[in-house]
């Protein structure tokens, strides 16, 4: 059983700064792409950020520059360092990782979110 908990949404300025953290367990034989996401009230959920295995990451156009992504193999965790933080980032941001258990080669596992709020 995978499971991603994420951790590190607060309520914090516009301009602030605020690391979220999500750490996968379970039997799991490997993780490949590691990534956020996040859902604004009233919208569907977006891409925010990806990893690869390798460090290669991905951003979507409206955190690029301001968001880092990234991970530690070792412990199963991603990261996701938000700065510059808008209003506009207001939103649960979600955890997701393309896992390899016993019972699948690669499936998508998702977390339960954390509410990252920013206040004007």
């Amino acid at each position: 059983q995978v499971q991603l908990v994420e951790s590190g949404g607060r309520l914090v300025p516009a301009g602030g700064s605020l690391r979220l953290s999500c750490v996968a367990s379970g039997s799991m034989f490997s993780i490949n792409n590691m990534a956020w996401y996040r859902q604004a009230p009233g919208e569907q959920r977006d891409f925010v950020a990806s990893v690869n295995t390798a460090g290669s990451t991905n951003y979507a156009d409206s955190v690029k520059g301001r968001f880092t992504i990234s991970r530690d193999n070792a412990k199963n965790t991603v990261y996701l360092q938000m700065n510059s933080l808008k209003p506009e980032d207001t939103a649960v941001y979600y955890c997701n990782a393309d896992v390899r258990t016993i019972t699948s080669s690669l499936k998508a596992y998702w977390g339960q979110g954390t509410q990252v709020t920013v206040s004007s």
